[in-house]
Formats: C-alpha cells, structure tokens, sequence
C-alpha cells in the first residue's frame, strides 16, 4: 500500500523571496499572485523562512496608540514575543520580517504526513525541499484535499489488492468491498480477532478513505493469546500460506 508523495500534489512554481527583498516587494508578489504567503531563501535554494500576510499586518497592528499607558507598554516591551512583534513593525526586509525556523517537507513525504505537520504546528501552507534541502515547490491546505477527488472505484480496487490481497493474503472475493461517497464498508468473515483489526486499520491509511464500516467478523478472538503464542501462531500461518 502506497500513500500519495507530496511530490503529486504540489506546485512546483514557487513564488519566493530572499533576505534582501524589501518589504514593499513582498507585499506586491502576495497580492500580484494572490497567495498569503510565501518562503525566503538564500543563494542556495534553501529555505531559511517563510513569510505569512499576517506578518506584514504586524507593522499596522503595533503602531503604537498614543492613549496607552507608557508604563504598560514598558512591561508588554519585556516578552520574548513582544520583542519578536516590535521588530517586525520595523522590519524593511523579507530576512527581518520572515518567522524562522520554516516548517517544511519533502517531496518524498506522504499527504498523510504533510496533513498531519498542518495539523499539528497549525499552518496553512509548507515549503516542499528535495533530497539536498533544495526549494521545489509548495503545498497548501487546498492541495492536501486533492486526496479526496479519488473515485470509489479506485478506493475499492486499492482496498482489495494492496489489503486484503498482497497484505492479508486473502483470495479475492472473500471480503466484500464496497465504497461509497470514500466511506468503505467491509463485509466477510476472517480467521482472527485480530486479522479484522489490522484490515480496518489499514484501510483507514489509504489515501481518500473518508471512514471505514467494520462488519467483518471472526472464527477466533485472539485477543487475549499470550504473546509467545502470537508469534507461533504468526511463525506458523506464514509458512502455510507459503506452502
């Protein structure tokens, strides 16, 4: 079973900037290509930050008000983010404006991966690097959603040749399959408790799989076998299937 590379998905034209763009210039390549944000690289291509439209708000929303209290925004001038926030209102280029360290992935990565390091550090777009760390493209939220244009006829088709075939070694046939809407439905009967398990499982990895339907039943519970038994029972179910 093969998960989607984000190489698939990504775009490979990659409006960027450097250290030495100005800001005025940064503020024209978002609007000229309508995206909300973009890397900063240096002369070698690798990726040193990235810069969001929320970064160049920063200079209009810490304009000071002249109605606060100076003593209030002493104390707000001592955090680390406060500091962080004070100089990107006075930033003039992209390398003082930009958030470093950038979160990136690489082409070889899955979708899986890249929408769960969205998830994860909350961010709406990911510079994608090659083997040597080089900018190659890059990935949005959008782009990740492309994993849900599968048809459930090749949902299906992956479900039962790379699961139940090649990993379960099952005939074909032996697990009815259907999908509908990328929600899969299992219906059959397995040896094992735990067989059903990693089925399910399995099938909830493949790309476009929006939820699984477990009707599968089993001969065996196993749940509670000893692990040594486990693995003689593994050890041994290999070697006849083998035969």
């Amino acid at each position: 079973m093969k998960h989607n590379k984000i190489g698939s998905v990504m775009t490979p034209d990659v409006v960027r900037a450097t250290y030495d763009t100005p800001f005025k210039e940064v503020a024209r390549l978002l609007a000229d290509h309508r995206i909300s944000g973009l890397p900063v690289v240096d002369d070698d291509e690798k990726v040193i930050g990235v810069i969001s439209e929320t970064d160049l708000m920063v200079r209009q929303a810490e304009t000071p008000d002249p109605h606060e209290h100076k003593r209030h925004l002493r104390l707000a001038e001592l955090t680390h983010s406060a500091r962080r926030q004070t100089a990107k209102a006075k930033a003039r280029t992209a390398g003082q404006l930009m958030t470093e360290p950038a979160i990136t992935v690489h082409a070889d990565d899955t979708i899986v991966e890249a929408a769960r390091t969205m998830a994860k550090r909350r961010v709406e777009r990911l510079p994608v690097l090659d083997a040597e760390d080089r900018l190659v493209g890059i990935v949005t939220r959008r782009d990740l959603l492309q994993v849900f244009l599968r048809t459930d006829d090749d949902i299906r088709r992956e479900v039962i040749e790379e699961v139940l075939v090649r990993a379960m070694w099952l005939e074909p046939g032996t697990i009815q399959v259907s999908v509908a809407e990328g929600v899969v439905t299992l219906d059959g009967s397995m040896e094992r408790k735990s067989e059903t398990e990693i089925a399910v499982s399995m099938t909830r990895q493949i790309d476009g799989v929006v939820a699984v339907v477990d009707q599968l039943t089993h001969r065996l519970d196993d749940s509670r076998v000893k692990p040594d038994e486990q693995a003689m029972h593994g050890i041994a179910d290999e070697w006849l299937r083998r035969m």
